[in-house]
């Protein structure tokens, strides 16, 4: 039995995962409480508004409309990525759904088919609108879907919920027959639940961008070392730890990497790079020579004398051969 988290826990939750929040009018209070229980609560729902705009799309969730009284959900989540709170307590966003699609939430297991509309949605999920037409072509930006993956693995975190898998986070496509919500290009159900479970893996203020750092040397070496023991495997070769290491601090000489020599090479990195070295500064001075030649009007050039010459240059500073 998961009691739902109070205002002030579920605000310092969202806070610690690094969702930018805005607390809006009287959300801590704002609730359809009267028309039923709030809990216990089992999971996440994700849907979309049908609507542009920040303002007017935070406003229609908090008042509801003429069908349908507010708070439509529970935080709306904007273009930017901005989480704006708009409710606390039972809000009118799940509706009637199928109840085998909860005890799947509920076990954390795969989502079966939802054809039933036999269970009350409102009481067991928190729920958020993210603005967007749903209409398969507004697109939905990585800010925003970023939000709803913090947003998403706060509760879970909270909770501890995805433990044993990420179903914890549905949409609301998944729950009730007929929706089709959350829809559009840059956004599915599969990619959130996947990147939840990756963020419930690292601590609430992980950030995957800034998890791409440059290795240490000791990263390194290991690397070399697995990579070492990866070719001695391909060779059908046995290679112990002193073996690999050895490997490693040859590779980390800069003596021996440029000895390196591909099988059937004629010569190694280093002989290959002199050579190119020599026959450019031989070739720069030949064309330096048949510039100054040319520009004095002196016709007694010998081709065949500076082909020579380029080619003796050539070996004399690639050691001869």
């Amino acid at each position: 039995m998961a009691s739902p988290l109070s205002a002030d826990r579920l605000l310092r939750a969202l806070k610690a995962e690094g969702v930018r929040v805005v607390e809006h009018r009287s959300w801590r209070t704002h609730n359809r409480n009267h028309a039923g229980s709030w809990g216990p609560v089992h999971g996440v729902m994700i849907h979309h508004t049908v609507t542009r705009g920040t303002d007017s799309s935070v406003e229609l969730c908090y008042n509801g409309h003429s069908s349908l009284p507010g708070p439509l959900c529970h935080g709306v989540i904007a273009k930017d990525g901005t989480v704006y709170m708009v409710g606390h307590g039972r809000a009118n966003h799940a509706g009637a759904g199928d109840g085998d699609v909860l005890a799947a939430v509920i076990a954390e297991r795969a989502l079966p088919p939802d054809n039933e509309t036999d269970t009350d949605g409102n009481r067991h999920f928190y729920g958020f609108e993210c603005i967007n037409m749903g209409d398969n072509k507004d697109p939905w930006p990585p800010e925003q879907v970023s939000a709803i993956v913090r947003a998403s693995a706060a509760i879970c975190r909270a909770h501890g919920w995805g433990k044993e898998g990420t179903t914890s986070v549905i949409g609301h496509l998944e729950w009730q027959p007929g929706k089709i919500d959350p829809r559009g290009p840059g956004v599915s159900m599969s990619d959130v639940r996947r990147r939840v479970a990756e963020r419930l893996r690292h601590p609430a203020d992980w950030d995957p961008e800034e998890d791409d750092m440059p290795l240490s040397d000791e990263d390194i070496r290991k690397v070399a070392v697995a990579a070492a023991r990866q070719v001695a495997l391909y060779k059908d070769e046995r290679l112990d730890r002193r073996d690999a290491r050895q490997m490693w601090d040859d590779a980390a000489s800069p003596h021996t990497t440029w000895q390196f020599r591909p099988e059937g090479a004629e010569r190694d990195a280093w002989g290959y790079l002199s050579r190119t070295h020599a026959e450019v500064v031989a070739l720069r001075a030949a064309v330096a020579e048949l510039a100054s030649a040319v520009a004095a009007g002196s016709d007694s050039v010998d081709a065949d004398d500076l082909v020579a010459r380029i080619e003796r240059a050539i070996a004399s500073a690639s050691g001869g051969d």
